[in-house]
């Protein structure tokens, strides 16, 4: 008898450790030679709060099993996103799928999701504080969502980006200078462009 509440519970710490947030849900007519039989499409976005996150859709006869369905292909279609200092994107990104196209901005800290319905259940999903959301194409969740992830799928770490070039982090960003100095190399430049 002990044994089966501590496997529930730990069923529970499993289940609870995700966000998942349900995106629509839509009801979905097949036409068979009696009449129509209606179904149930829901398109979920679940993650960890910690920068993983995936979106899954699911159809069944009642909407509890759409979104069982819905919700464990989102879990297995989990990808990781670098974010910045764990609450912002590393740089402003653009994605498009089919008709939807978003812009997706990073922000100051205390700026909170400025963003649309389904594109707010994927950033509350991956754990982003401060970010500044636009669609400019279609208004259909599924394509919002799925120009988001694949905005998302672009964005790129400064350590990515150097081991892409082979250079450490700091490379890229060369000395930092106080506002309205030049280096050396600039001053021969400078003088030649005021002749």
């Amino acid at each position: 008898m002990a044994r089966g509440p501590r496997s529930d519970r730990g069923r529970d710490r499993e289940e609870s450790e995700f966000i998942e947030k349900l995106v629509s849900i839509n009801r979905v007519a097949k036409v068979v030679k009696g009449g129509r039989r209606f179904g149930f499409s829901a398109l979920v976005v679940a993650g960890d709060g910690q920068g993983r996150a995936g979106v899954g859709a699911g159809k069944a006869r009642e909407v509890p099993e759409a979104i069982r369905k819905a919700t464990e292909r989102a879990k297995r279609t989990m990808r990781r996103v670098p974010l910045k200092d764990g609450r912002t994107l590393h740089h402003d990104v653009d994605g498009r799928f089919g008709a939807g196209r978003v812009v997706l901005r990073a922000a100051p800290q205390g700026t909170g999701v400025i963003a649309g319905g389904p594109m707010r259940a994927v950033f509350e999903a991956l754990g982003i504080q401060d970010v500044v959301a636009k669609s400019l194409g279609s208004s259909n969740p599924h394509n919002m969502v799925k120009a988001t992830f694949e905005a998302l799928s672009r964005t790129a770490s400064p350590r990515m980006v150097a081991q892409r070039r082979g250079k450490r982090p700091s490379d890229l960003f060369g000395p930092r200078m106080p506002a309205g100095e030049s280096t050396e190399t600039d001053a021969p430049a400078e003088a030649a462009a005021n002749e």
